[in-house]
């Protein structure tokens, strides 16, 4: 039973819409909720009453500082705390908290990533209040979601382009609503459910390992004698010390306003995962960052690690984010649902098809979004989509897109209903198992976007399909605009059978694991980037730049920062793995194996001493296994350490990231195989840190 009542505890530390209307004056309340749903600039007068308001009520939950969080390229969150205090000349203070305060803050932005975008002696930088994502309270702290920008207005952040991207498809949604004869709306909003996959050791076993501490990943490691093949760890029964955790963790996350819902072991032993309801974008991001930072937060006070890293052990499943995207209306209708009459299907499926359109021709950007050092170990593997991104939509809808494809009646259950050249059926959601090999599945009125990895920021890849649904939206509404009323109806089906024929490539409901789909993509012409280095250049291609740029999400100078910034990461991330692989098989690895062959030694030499003819065949391969081992162990070190010197040579972004994944990748490859086969006949006291088997079952 709960010690707590969670109605009661469930957004107590959150100044949302509840508070905001109980406590702001009737005229300030409308002005912040216009500002937070259309984006119309917020008076001073008015930010002041805001920010009075707001800080007594921050005060009365024990605040004492307040800051603009943000989002900065390096995929994490950033802070700078300010104390409410203002000094008075008699020598106490008084609690103040400005409108200016509220709206903007100036913190340094020298040393954040900037892609080439400032010169590195430029400091200034702002960042500006998002009304549409409401303050709350951490660690006594207000915290004010903001957007980050330069002293020049360029984005320096995440959400600032999803903000941008949001109001990019809204505009185009709307238009081509009011097109097709629904006048009602006047805005529409993506939302989002981010699935959540974590693993958790013991934290005092995560500290003896440099890998884990230095880069999320071990990087040596034989796998333990039990995995995930007995499949009896998925939906398992959760063992107490997870259970602990994901009770506390649930607590926490109540008490900011993250709407945990879902929680349950997946297949990997020691992993797990956790699941939202569905929220506006914006706050579905600014919450699933709060989500991973509470669940290390949470993981550190009850003595576990929380580990984010898309592989972070070999042989086993890696963690991925799921990113469950759908479009609604301000008047409640979301637009991916099938519905049950004509006109709402004829809506539907011009939603359906543009998002087929837009991930068909800008799958290659897409695929950027989720591109990361950490989840090119994962993409491809059991558990993960492959990097070739095609679209499911399941049995039933198959056989509708079909039909209007060849304008052919639609057979559903026996029973023939008219295709879309007269009548369209309706369509029932759930009518078809799930793919889970598919990168982007239809999932009933939503999309699953199966390829962002655990660790991604889910801002990029809700930025692409903002961003590209809008670019298809405008072009059908283009072609639409000027056609007659009465020829509507029949131009409608017309475009949508061009787009359906012209994207049909990237519609496949097999199994997206096996050769044979590969090699069939490859025939459809659809992109296999299969690595980071590979992907990115794509990211400035000149059909993507002029994308972003005409909806005016990212200037060309934005995305080229991106472009480095991405670059820039992936060279550090495995140059920081390499220098600590090196250090670990030095150090930590050596001694045991030294120690080890040192103690079987001595061993054989007593048994010799003590019986001259006994036979120590045993203790002799083990030895001799072990010192061949050594001095290949000691060419491949010496390999990746020249090739590690190499790559920090240099100077093209892209072209180290190449040799980065192609050399220096492969050297690491290369030598945990052989450490591994070591490690493996080693006994565990030998090694200074914990085996594979220690850490993946130690909660119990």
């Amino acid at each position: 039973m709960a010690e707590y009542s969670v109605p009661e505890i469930y957004g107590s530390l959150v100044f949302n819409d509840k508070i905001m209307k109980e406590r702001l004056p009737k005229d300030v309340y409308k002005a912040v909720h216009k500002c937070a749903t259309t984006g119309t600039h917020l008076e001073l007068d008015v930010a002041n009453t805001v920010a009075a308001v707001m800080k007594n009520w921050a005060l009365e939950h024990g605040a004492t500082h307040f800051t603009h969080w943000f989002q900065p390229m390096t995929g994490l969150t950033a802070e700078k705390h300010d104390s409410f205090i203002d000094p008075q000349p008699n020598g106490t203070v008084l609690m103040n908290f400005s409108g200016k305060e509220l709206i903007k803050g100036e913190p340094d932005a020298s040393s954040f990533p900037s892609g080439g975008l400032r010169a590195t002696f430029e400091a200034r930088g702002y960042t500006a209040w998002d009304p549409s994502s409401p303050a709350f309270i951490k660690d006594g702290t207000l915290y004010i979601p903001t957007a980050f920008c330069s002293y020049g207005g360029e984005a320096l952040d995440k959400k600032t382009p999803l903000l941008r991207s949001m109001t990019a498809l809204s505009d185009s949604a709307v238009r081509i609503l009011n097109l097709l004869g629904n006048k009602a709306v006047k805005h529409v909003d993506t939302t989002v459910g981010s699935e959540q996959e974590y693993f958790l050791i013991d934290k005092d076993m995560y500290l003896k390992r440099k890998d884990l501490v230095m880069t999320g990943r071990t990087l040596i490691g034989a796998p333990a004698p039990k995995g995930q093949e007995m499949e009896d760890h998925y939906f398992g029964v959760l063992k107490p010390k997870v259970s602990e955790f994901m009770h506390e963790l649930d607590k926490e996350l109540w008490k900011l306003g993250v709407p945990a819902k879902t929680k349950h072991n997946e297949v990997a032993p020691s992993q797990h995962e956790l699941a939202p309801v569905f929220e506006t974008a914006n706050v579905a991001v600014d919450h699933n960052q709060l989500t991973m930072e509470m669940m290390k937060k949470v993981a550190d006070k009850l003595g576990y690690a929380c580990l984010l890293h898309e592989k972070p052990f070999e042989g086993v499943n890696g963690s991925g984010k799921h990113n469950n995207w759908s479009i609604v209306t301000d008047t409640g209708e979301n637009l991916l649902d099938p519905g049950k009459t004509p006109a709402e299907n004829i809506q539907f499926l011009v939603f359906l098809i543009a998002t087929i359109s837009a991930v068909d021709e800008y799958a290659d950007v897409l695929r950027c979004s989720v591109a990361t050092a950490g989840n090119d170990h994962r993409l491809g593997a059991n558990e993960a989509p492959p990097a070739v991104i095609s679209i499911f939509v399941g049995d039933e809808l198959a056989k509708v897109l079909k039909s209007i494809d060849e304008g052919t009646a639609f057979v559903s259950e026996g029973k023939t209903e008219m295709g879309i050249a007269k009548v369209l059926p309706h369509i029932l959601k759930d009518t078809t198992d799930r793919n889970r090999t598919s990168p982007f599945a239809f999932t009933g009125n939503k999309f699953e976007f199966r390829m962002p990895g655990s660790s991604l920021s889910v801002a990029d890849p809700n930025i692409v399909l903002n961003t590209a649904v809008a670019e298809m939206l405008d072009r059908m509404y283009a072609e639409l605009k000027d056609v007659a009323p009465d020829k509507l109806d029949e131009e409608v089906k017309s475009v949508l059978k061009k787009y359906l024929d012209a994207h049909k490539k990237i519609l496949f409901n097999g199994n997206g694991y096996t050769d044979e789909w590969i090699a069939e993509a490859e025939k459809r012409g659809l992109y296999n980037l299969k690595s980071l280095p590979e992907a990115m250049p794509r990211l400035i291609a000149d059909k993507n730049v002029e994308l972003f740029t005409k909806h005016g999400v990212f200037t060309k100078e934005e995305l080229s920062s991106r472009y480095e910034i991405f670059l820039e990461n992936y060279d550090k991330t495995i140059h920081i793995e390499s220098l600590t692989m090196q250090e670990m098989v030095r150090k930590d690895f050596t001694s045991g194996l030294v120690s080890y062959m040192k103690d079987v030694t001595n061993e054989a030499l007593k048994k010799k001493q003590l019986f001259p003819d006994l036979q120590v065949a045993y203790e002799s391969d083990i030895i001799k296994t072990l010192d061949a081992s050594e001095g290949k162990i000691d060419e491949e070190l010496t390999k990746l350490s020249e090739d590690t010197k190499k790559a920090e040579e240099i100077i093209d972004v892209l072209e180290a990231a190449k040799y980065y994944h192609d050399v220096v990748l492969e050297d690491m490859s290369v030598l945990r195989s052989s450490v591994d086969a070591s490690e493996a006949i080693i006994p565990d006291q030998y090694l200074p840190y914990p085996t594979y088997g220690q850490m993946l079952f130690s909660l119990r």
